[in-house]
C-alpha cells in the first residue's frame, strides 16, 4: 500500500564517508588556533626581547680630547684631516676592549723598565706608548723578521750593537733593545728636530721619511701624506696614550691588583759558557720556562759563549715556588711568530 508520508531510511555510504572528512576539517581549525597562538606567544616573546636590547645596549662616539700633546708638541685637533683619523683609532682602541685593558695591564709590568731608559736619555716618556703600538708589549716576530718589543730588523738591530744569532738574540732582551732605540729616536730627533717626525721615522724609516718631506716640501708630519700605515701610527700611538692616560673615562675599570706587577729580579753576570740550561735554572731555584720567560733572548738550550763575553742573567727574587703561586704572568712572553706588520727602520 502507497503511503502519503516519505518513508525514513537509513544512513548510506556518501554519509559515512562525509563524517570523517568532518573530523578533520575540526582537527585542522583546531591546530591552527594553536599554531597562530603559539607562534604570537613567541612573537610576543620575540618584541619583548628586541625592546629590551634596544632599551640596555648602545655604541657611543667618542669625545676627542679638545688639546692634545705628543712629546710636548701640540696635535691640530681642529684639522679635519687629523680629527676623522684620530677618531678611527680612538674608536677602535675603545671598542677593542679586551685588547687594550691587555695593553693596560701589561703597562704595570713593562712601562717601569722602558720609563727610566726614556728618561736616561731625556727622550719624552710619551715614546713607552710606541712599544704598544709596535709590538702590544709583546715578544712578536713580524713576517719580515722585524722581533721583540720594540722590532727590530736583525740588520737595524745589529747597526745598534745589538748580537744577534741563533744562540742570542737581543732585541728580546727589553733593557737593551730599549736602549738602542732611544739611541735612534735620539738620531731622528737631532735630525728633525720634532718628536712626532722622529716616532714617524721609527716606523718608516729615515730614508723614506726624508724623501717624503723632500717630495711634499713639508716639515711637519701633520702636513705630510703618507702610507696608509704611517698616517694610522702616530694617531693609534696618540688613542692609546689618551686612553692608558684616563682609562676610566673610555669605560675601562680595574682595581690594582688587576694589573700584571712588575716582578723584582737580580741580575747573574755570566762570562763563561752554560751547557745546559735546564741544569742552570735548576741551580739558581728556578725551571727551564722561567729562565727563558724572564731572559728571552737566550734562543737556544745552551749558551756557548766562545768568547767569553760578559751576559747578564735575570733571575726573579721570589724564586720559582713563589713566582708560581703569587704572580700571573701572561704567556705571550715566549712567542716567536705573529702577525704583526713590519715596521722597516731604514736610514
Amino acid at each position: 500500500m502507497q503511503g502519503n508520508g516519505r518513508e525514513k531510511r537509513s544512513p548510506g555510504v556518501p554519509d559515512l564517508i562525509k563524517l570523517p572528512y568532518l573530523l578533520l576539517t575540526i582537527f585542522l581549525v583546531g591546530l591552527a588556533l594553536a599554531l597562530f597562538g603559539y607562534a604570537r606567544m613567541y612573537q610576543t616573546e620575540d618584541e619583548d626581547f628586541r625592546k629590551a636590547f634596544n632599551d640596555h645596549y648602545g655604541v657611543y662616539a667618542i669625545d676627542l680630547p679638545e688639546n692634545l700633546q705628543f712629546a710636548g708638541e701640540v696635535v691640530p685637533v681642529n684639522d679635519r684631516d687629523i680629527t676623522e683619523r684620530l677618531d678611527r683609532e680612538m674608536l677602535i682602541n675603545t671598542y677593542w676592549q679586551s685588547q687594550t685593558l691587555i695593553f693596560i695591564k701589561k703597562a704595570g709590568r713593562f712601562f717601569p723598565v722602558i720609563e727610566p731608559i726614556l728618561a736616561r736619555y731625556k727622550i719624552p716618556s710619551d715614546f713607552k706608548y710606541l712599544a704598544l703600538a709596535e709590538s702590544g708589549l709583546q715578544n712578536v716576530v713580524s713576517p719580515k723578521n722585524a722581533a721583540g718589543f720594540w722590532q727590530f730588523t736583525p740588520e737595524t738591530a745589529r747597526q745598534y750593537s745589538l748580537e744577534v744569532n741563533k744562540d742570542v738574540d737581543e732585541r728580546y732582551n727589553l733593557e737593551k733593545s730599549t736602549d738602542a732605540a732611544c739611541r735612534y729616536l735620539l738620531e731622528s730627533y737631532q735630525l728633525y728636530k720634532s718628536w712626532t717626525l722622529a716616532a714617524a721615522s721609527y716606523n718608516m724609516g729615515r730614508r723614506s721619511l726624508n724623501k717624503q718631506l723632500e717630495r711634499q716640501k713639508a716639515n711637519n708630519y701633520y702636513d705630510l701624506l703618507l702610507s696608509e700605515e704611517t698616517s694610522r701610527y702616530i694617531m693609534r700611538v696618540l688613542a692609546i696614550k689618551t686612553i692608558l692616560e684616563n682609562p676610566e673615562k673610555y669605560g675601562f675599570h680595574f682595581r690594582q691588583e688587576d694589573l700584571y706587577p712588575f716582578i723584582p729580579t737580580r741580575d747573574l753576570q755570566v762570562d763563561s759558557a752554560i751547557r745546559n740550561l735546564a741544569d742552570f735554572a735548576r741551580t739558581e731555584g728556578i725551571n727551564y720556562k722561567i729562565l727563558k720567560i724572564f731572559n728571552p733572548w737566550l734562543r737556544d738550550t745552551s749558551l756557548p759563549n766562545p768568547v767569553k763575553k760578559m751576559y747578564v742573567i735575570c733571575i726573579p727574587k721570589e724564586g720559582y715556588s713563589d713566582f708560581h703561586r703569587n704572580i700571573i704572568l701572561p704567556s705571550d712572553t715566549l712567542l716567536e711568530d705573529s702577525g704583526v706588520e713590519e715596521h722597516p727602520k731604514d736610514q
